[in-house]
């Protein structure tokens, strides 16, 4: 994976050219032959420590059966060398849940103060103070409004309703004073006027491609369903146009009936993965969540903070 147009901290996953680790501290591919740094591409670690960045082990003890995960499988933030690491140290730096090695710019992640600052309907009336911001987009019903609450802590920050398509605007929350959270329209949602979901397809749009302080969307993706051509679709799409993007897999706790057909998440994620290797060169970052508990809270706020820091450094 190939980041470029420095400091919007974009990356190409649809890059055709291979840099070796050693050669571009922006590589993200290995052209290796795969090696196996991990006993479980689920693996689960104790609660991480957010504020610092201390290596999160990953716990033995696991429910499912063993999955190898590859370098080429891995997200190498900037500046991260990994060559000659050995595997079982570099497991340790894999955020649970996640494809996502640490790097030295995971600091500063808790969430000591979230705001609402305000709410619009083009990109060119969103904040001017020049932080830097997260989007988080997802098919409508995901779950987002109930994520970003979970990742401030606040019941109600992020209004949630039963009724998708709730949120209509592109709504900007302050966290700390340094940073935004962005909580975009969902889409997908059958019964908003074709209208209304026009527009909101395109000031969304406008606002992945124009917004210059983005550092990065986060794409929801309902783990207890099976994959849906939509959230493919969405993908592609930012990929094609080198937004960068991380997937978040939310709902991760539902467990659904097998004999009533359900799978597992674990099942659903990686039937989406294989999906999406059609049209990605390599994988995206990707983390599981559930807003119920708290699983990957701090994982997304610890990626964030090296994504930001990254690229509040540069």
């Amino acid at each position: 994976m190939i980041l470029a147009q420095l400091p919007r901290f974009r990356f190409s996953i649809f890059a055709k050219s291979h840099f070796s680790l050693a050669s571009s501290h922006f590589s993200y591919i290995n052209p290796n032959p795969p090696v196996k740094v991990a006993k479980s591409l689920f693996s689960y670690a104790p609660k991480s420590n957010i504020a610092t960045v201390e290596p999160i082990p990953a716990s033995s003890d696991l429910e499912d059966a063993p999955v190898e995960i590859s370098l080429d499988k891995l997200f190498i933030p900037p500046e991260t060398d990994i060559s000659g690491e050995d595997p079982s140290r570099l497991m340790t730096r894999i955020l649970k849940g996640s494809n996502i090695v640490l790097s030295k710019y995971a600091r500063d992640a808790q969430v000591v103060q979230a705001d609402y600052v305000k709410s619009s309907v083009r990109t060119e009336d969103c904040p001017a103070d020049g932080l830097p911001e997260f989007a988080l987009v997802g098919r409508s019903n995901v779950g987002k409004s109930s994520l970003l609450n979970s990742l401030v802590k606040r019941k109600r920050l992020a209004l949630t309703s039963k009724k998708p398509g709730k949120t209509q605007c592109i709504n900007h929350f302050r966290i700390n004073d340094n940073w935004y959270l962005v909580d975009l329209p969902g889409y997908g949602y059958a019964s908003a006027p074709h209208e209304l979901k026009q527009d909101w397809n395109k000031f969304t749009k406008d606002y992945f491609l124009n917004r210059s302080t983005l550092v990065s969307v986060f794409l929801l993706v309902d783990a207890s369903l099976p994959p849906k051509q939509i959230d493919l679709d969405y993908a592609s799409w930012l990929g094609q146009n080198q937004v960068p993007m991380t997937m978040v897999f939310t709902k991760c706790d539902k467990r659904k009936k097998k004999r009533n057909g359900g799978k597992r998440p674990e099942e659903n994620i990686k039937e989406f993965q294989d999906l999406i290797q059609g049209f990605f060169e390599t994988t995206p970052p990707w983390i599981m969540t559930s807003s119920v508990t708290n699983q990957g809270r701090d994982e997304i706020l610890l990626h964030m903070a090296q994504l930001r820091n990254y690229w509040l450094k540069h």
